[in-house]
């Protein structure tokens, strides 16, 4: 059975990443991208779909120890575990080098004091667990086919094969090192190169501690955001500058409901507030390569601007379900693809425009076609931004007057306004600034409750919305607007969960709400986060710092956040590492910091 969601890490190469157990299974991994197929998918399912257990040895039947201890190496993307057992102690040291080339997960296991017995159990399956590779000899090297595919695994330790998987049980002692290497490659190619496992240790140091160094924040919440910088880099596909919302499929909303969607792909939304986020704290590379992906996915078709594209740009992104995988904890259907692709969710427009705006401030150098698009983006927004929509959160039900899509296209002229009297475009200036008064009267006049003093989900509605809490951070009202504080004060009474973490919006349990879905799902950490932000704004910053630290509280011993909070449970929820969780984290910390509203 996979662990909590919060007891795995994150390990990655800016290409594909790997969730780690507490007790030293590998349960998810797609290679040679994000999106591949899984070799690992033991995690949606069980052993029988993939995995590698590397730790102490166990007696037959008995279920493997979590590491007494675990942590990352210093700000980086290493893994160190460490087990103290009765024979002594060891260190497993998981990673995989950024690279060039094929992709490698690396684990080197240390001896630090006694004699520990450890194993190694590596069974792969393609396709997400389907499908049984022909594992063979090759030489000294073990490689595993199926397919387009090929995985390679390198290790000094003696090897053997049973019940379809590859074990090694060896000994450590006081600074004795053993490495494994698991390489992919093409299956038609040539075998890859022998691995060098601890010249791509220090490799691997190196490369993360010269990109912290580029990290400019220094304030009292430098630990919590370097590790959501981290975590954010690392959810960035390298080749492209494309950024996943997360590195997983399927991890549930609702444990055991059907709430279970594909992450692995860019959403503009997402991978535009955390390009915000890399520039507010010193990363402009990050940015260029990001803008220069949303050039290429755009193209000439902004007309048909879509939510997300693959991480190289691709348009379709059609959704599956994969009956064979049971789902995690019995959570189904298990998802590949994402059938949101094609949904008008006009925010968007806003998003990128809000990006696309700050590169521009912070100094970012001009590119003529970001300029053009962005003018082509409004012209587009001019003819139907008074059209419903399915929203930020991507509703399968019917398509409404969302408050917050009416806010973003707001925010989209404003910023393209701004843009055009800086002198660096040129656009009908007058017309759009009647077009920016026109959407802001239109969503004061339909979609604020006056009898209520709160701005709604949507126009004519009585649902409440915690995406309404941008409205002050995007500059659409002032944070001192009573309509502000009574729509802040409104969402605190009706959307608060009994610990005091904010839901997106109302959910149905067994019958289908605003979204067109059945179930409950947990707090949505991003509206906790910006609710913080919210309160920091409107002058009731000890109430802010106080949610923020708590939020703190919900990451993992390692620093990271799924995509909500289950109150009832106690425990994370959805795709992880989430970086529409980790972004405001980041964001608020920012906000904190230069209003002085920290303690300690």
């Amino acid at each position: 059975m996979a662990g909590r969601i919060e007891d795995y890490a994150l390990i990655g190469d800016m290409q594909t990443a790997a969730l780690v157990c507490r007790d030293g299974t590998a349960d998810w991994l797609c290679l040679p991208r994000f999106d591949s197929h899984a070799v690992f998918a033991g995690i949606l399912g069980t052993e029988e779909h993939g995995f590698w257990r590397l730790g102490p040895a166990h007696p037959a039947g008995a279920e493997p120890s979590a590491a007494t201890r675990r942590r990352y190496r210093g700000d980086s993307l290493i893994l160190e575990s460490e087990w103290d057992t009765p024979r002594g102690t060891v260190r497993v040291t998981d990673f995989m080098p950024p690279r060039d080339g094929a992709p490698q997960l690396v684990r080197i296991v240390e001896g630090v004091s006694g004699r520990v017995p450890m194993r190694s159990a590596l069974r792969m399956r393609f396709s997400y667990g389907r499908v049984v590779p022909w594992v063979h000899r090759i030489g000294d090297r073990t490689v595993a086919v199926a397919g387009p595919d090929a995985v390679w695994f390198d290790t000094e330790a003696e090897t053997y094969g049973e019940d379809l998987t590859t074990y090694a049980d060896f000994t450590v002692a006081p600074g004795e090192r053993v490495a494994f290497t698991l390489s992919w490659q093409a299956s038609h190619h040539p075998e890859p190169a022998l691995p060098d496992p601890e010249g791509a240790l220090d490799a691997t140091a190196e490369f993360w501690r010269e990109w912290i160094d580029q990290c400019t924040y220094r304030g009292p919440y430098r630990e919590a955001v370097v590790r959501s910088l981290i975590t954010l880099k690392a959810l960035t596909y390298a080749p492209t500058g494309g950024i996943v919302a997360a590195p997983t499929t399927s991890l549930p909303e609702d444990i055991g409901g059907v709430r279970n969607w594909d992450y692995r792909y860019t959403w503009l939304r997402d991978a535009a507030i955390t390009l915000s986020s890399l520039l507010r704290t010193g990363y402009r590379e990050e940015a260029r390569a990001w803008r220069e992906w949303l050039l290429r996915a755009v193209a000439g078709d902004p007309e048909n601007l879509q939510i997300m594209y693959g991480i190289a740009g691709e348009r379709e992104l059609g959704e599956a379900e994969l009956d064979w995988l049971p789902g995690y904890e019995n959570s189904a259907p298990v998802r590949v693809g994402n059938g949101a692709a094609h949904q008008l969710q006009l925010d968007v427009y806003g998003e990128v425009t809000e990006a696309l705006h700050l590169a521009h401030m912070t100094g970012l150098a001009r590119n003529d076609y970001a300029s053009l698009l962005q003018l082509r983006l409004i012209a587009y927004l001019e003819e139907h931004w008074q059209e419903p929509d399915e929203g930020i959160w991507e509703v399968r039900g019917p398509r409404r007057h969302f408050v917050h899509s009416k806010v973003m296209a707001w925010v989209a002229v404003d910023r393209t306004i701004k843009l055009i009297e800086s002198g660096d475009a040129d656009g009908p200036l007058e017309r759009w600034r009647e077009l920016r008064d026109d959407i802001h009267r239109d969503v004061c006049e339909k979609g604020y409750d006056p009898e209520r003093n709160t701005f709604t989900q949507s126009y004519g509605s009585k649902e409440l919305d915690a995406s309404l809490l941008l409205i002050p951070q995007m500059g659409f009202l002032p944070p001192d607007d009573k309509r502000v504080i009574g729509t802040i004060e409104a969402i605190q009474r009706e959307l608060s969960t009994s610990d005091g973490f904010i839901l997106r919006y109302p959910t149905e349990g067994s019958d289908e709400g605003v979204d067109g879905l059945p179930g409950d799902e947990g707090a949505f950490l991003a509206c906790s986060f910006w609710m913080a932000d919210d309160l920091a704004m409107i002058g009731r910053v000890d109430e802010a710092r106080k949610l923020f630290e708590k939020l703190l509280g919900l990451r993992n011993d390692l620093g990271l956040l799924a995509e909500e909070w289950d109150p009832r449970l106690q425990r994370q929820v959805g795709n992880f590492p989430q970086a529409f969780s980790h972004v405001p984290l980041i964001d608020t910390a920012l906000r904190l910091t230069a209003s002085g509203a920290y303690g300690g």
